[in-house]
């Protein structure tokens, strides 16, 4: 399975990444999710602190660029294997720094890539 770090999570059942969250579970996924308040999406829980995780597969990104900035240092300390930049979150900058330190980019969307087997 694949540790994943949602940065973006949200407890609202409309958004995207509330279903990212959910459905990263159902498939067995660990996720970590981290938003700008804390709250739940069904067993697991939002936090707004940047724990030190180690072994992370993926960052998937529900925020836009310009929030992303302040988490550039926090999402290459994870040393993850992959950014997805899902719809509305592409950034050229971060793509840029991902690639210099060997981490894959990805402009993507989870849900889809779950739901396609592509995970």
């Amino acid at each position: 399975m694949k540790k994943t770090v949602v940065l973006g999570a949200s407890d609202n059942p409309a958004r995207y990444s509330y279903l990212a969250v959910e459905k990263l579970r159902r498939y067995g996924h660990p996720v970590v999710a981290i938003g700008r308040k804390t709250g739940k999406v069904s067993d697991t829980d939002i936090i707004t602190e940047r724990p030190n995780e180690q072994a992370v597969d993926t960052v998937t990104l529900y925020l836009n660029p310009a929030l992303q900035k302040q988490y550039y240092d926090y999402i290459l300390s994870l040393k993850p294997k992959r950014i997805i930049f899902n719809p509305g979150a592409e950034n050229p900058e971060l793509e840029q720094l991902a690639e210099e330190n060997h981490i894959q980019p990805m402009e993507a969307c989870t849900l889809v890539l779950l739901s396609t087997g592509q995970y």
